[in-house]
């Protein structure tokens, strides 16, 4: 079906043209009022650079709060469909409740009939095309600064611009096309109109995917006296259904969550709709007493229009508000959430990946599922059950009664629970490389791209201890059981510190420390190569097992120092200004090896967490 919608739109439209000239610059003042859409969209995101974002994030704490935030942003972007696909953005990369999100759905309702005030109250009453062409020269010249704020701000400007410039044209075209054609002689009144009409609002509105714009069609046709005002109440309806869509198709993407908001928004202006289609009679009853209240002339059909746009989405979200945890049990049940799958991605999907904000929380977020996965993998390859390892206090202790062998395939749960996810991470930093974020966003989402490697290859380390822990470490075999203790002792301690790490605050996290592990771990490895040479000629190591347990050594202290720099790039914030100064007193390489060969000249290996 949808392979033979663009010749058909595109065929309709070279019919359109060939019998009515004039229906070029209504088709005309579509396209560029679309096209100025899109600019202020665009310009939204350059000159915003995640303003939108971030105060979306903390503008959902209440109902209220998230409703009032749906009805400003809606009003100043004059774009539902923008507010819509973020909050389904958020939603589902778990930055907001279902309620918050429909919450903003409500608001961004009432924040869309701004627009129809705008037009019928001043572009269809001021030329406004005298302002669009000033709008539109001015801009050019902002959109090639090469600072992103001013370049946003041109886009911004150039889109008000066309927008002015398509109400202007579609106002020009109706009132060319009136004295062709009269349209007022398809009218229909009653029961068919309003069903006929409200069909044709919601198509108009799937098709150029925007409400405002339909609104604007409808403004400037019915100043124009080629529909009538009973019809217009009808397509308005329409078009609110219609709008819908955006967020359908935003969510295809999404997961459960987004398609839960998606499902929302249809109910709401379903209900809305159906609530308006009924009681047409008494709204337009409310709308002419208004309209007395405040002094809108009784022929102005226009702004009549406008307050009808408004009172039936007001009167939705009034109907549905006291019924919001209803609508949200009710979502809940129908779009059940899966079952989780620890070996597929959670937080990454098309819907994330439009914003920077989101982007970048989704992906951190998967990093950290990445690692849930590795560590316990890492843990039962040597033997240990993660939740004992975190609850004890005596990891060596543990260590020593941990002797039997765990039922586990590691290269089969390396296959299914760290491949698939890094291979899904890789992919997903790759998709944001063509997005072509800001530089300081792009180079911490190949950060994280790189903590997941780092994660991997530790993962990958274990796998090649794994056949030697079996075999040494499930009963006593002397020396050589106590070297391999050791190491798993050792990797044990470090994912807990980095869990200790993880569960403080920000603030409380510390560069140092990591450091300071860092010169343990290369400590520990000429040590234990001098303490196999020690048990090589005390004879209570064989020089097989030993070459054995080298190679093995290798591969743990690998592990240690991948999991070390994994932690690091991940909780060290780089940017702040407390990391500068820890990056200023932290350790380099070189000061590692020095306190390494000379303990007592530096800070020295540290015993604690880190963290106390």
């Amino acid at each position: 079906m949808t392979r033979y919608y663009l010749p058909v739109a595109i065929g309709a439209l070279l019919v359109a043209f060939w019998f009515s000239p004039d229906a070029q610059e209504i088709a005309a003042g579509i396209a560029i009022f679309l096209f100025g859409m899109l600019m202020l969209e665009d310009g939204f995101k350059l000159f915003g650079g995640g303003t939108l974002e971030r105060v979306l994030e903390r503008a959902t704490g209440s109902t209220p709060r998230a409703i009032s935030f749906g009805v400003i942003s809606t009003t100043l972007l004059q774009s539902s469909s923008l507010v819509s696909v973020i909050t389904i953005s958020f939603l589902s990369a778990g930055l907001l409740s279902l309620v918050g999100g429909v919450g903003i759905i409500f608001g961004a309702n009432i924040g869309t009939t701004t627009g129809a005030w705008l037009v019928a109250g001043l572009g269809l009453k001021v030329n406004i095309a005298a302002y669009a062409m000033p709008m539109i020269a001015l801009s050019i010249v902002l959109v090639f600064q090469k600072s992103k704020p001013l370049r946003g701000v041109g886009y911004a400007l150039a889109g008000l611009g066309f927008l002015f410039l398509g109400i202007h044209h579609m106002k020009e075209g109706f009132d060319a096309f009136k004295d062709q054609i009269d349209l007022t002689r398809f009218a229909l009144s009653g029961l068919p109109g309003l069903f006929v009409y409200s069909l044709i609002g919601t198509v108009a509105t799937v098709v150029m995917q925007s409400s405002h714009a339909t609104m604007v069609l409808i403004l400037t046709a019915l100043a124009a006296g080629q529909i009538s005002y009973e019809n217009a109440l009808a397509l308005a309806i329409g078009a609110n259904i219609g709008t819908t869509i955006t967020a359908i198709i935003g969510s295809l993407g999404a997961n459960f969550q987004g398609k839960r908001l998606a499902l929302a928004h249809l109910i709401f202006n379903m209900v809305t709709a159906v609530v308006a289609l009924v009681f047409i009679a008494p709204l337009r009853e409310a709308v002419d007493w208004i309209s007395d209240l405040v002094r809108i002339a009784e022929d102005d059909f226009a702004m009549k229009l406008a307050v009808f746009h408004t009172i039936f989405n007001v009167l939705g979200v009034a109907l549905m508000l006291p019924f919001l945890a209803q609508l949200v049990a009710f979502l809940e049940r129908r779009i059940i959430e899966p079952v989780p799958d620890v070996s597929r991605p959670r937080f990454l999907n098309e819907a994330v990946d439009e914003f920077p904000q989101t982007l970048e929380i989704a992906l951190r977020k998967e990093v950290f599922h990445l690692y849930e996965n590795a560590v316990e993998l890492i843990l039962h390859g040597l033997n240990l059950h993660r939740d004992r390892v975190f609850t004890t206090d005596d990891v060596a202790g543990l260590v020593r009664k941990s002797r039997s062998p765990l039922e586990l395939d590691l290269d089969e749960g390396y296959e299914r629970r760290v491949k698939t996810l890094y291979s899904g991470i890789v992919e997903f930093t790759s998709r944001a490389g063509d997005k072509r974020f800001a530089p300081d966003i792009a180079e911490r989402v190949y950060a994280l791209r790189d903590v997941a490697s780092d994660i991997v290859q530790a993962v990958k380390s274990v796998k090649h201890l794994r056949k030697n822990i079996l075999r040494y470490t499930v009963r006593p075999e002397g020396a050589t059981t106590e070297l391999y203790d050791d190491l798993r002792t050792e990797i044990a301690r470090i994912t807990v510190e980095i869990r200790k790490l993880g569960l403080a605050e920000p603030e409380d996290r510390s560069a140092l420390w990591l450091d300071q592990e860092r010169a343990q771990i290369e400590e520990d490895a000429r040590s234990t190569s001098k303490r196999v040479d020690a048990l090589i000629r005390s004879r209570e190591l064989s020089p097989a097992a030993a070459t054995s347990f080298i190679n093995d050594s290798g591969y743990a202290y690998s592990a240690m120092r991948d999991l070390i720099e994994a932690a690091r790039s991940y909780y060290i914030e780089r940017d702040s200004a407390i990391a500068e100064v820890e990056r200023l007193l932290s350790l380099d390489e070189e000061e590692i090896d020095e306190a390494v060969t000379d303990p007592g000249g530096g800070p020295g290996p540290k015993e604690s967490d880190g963290l106390s």
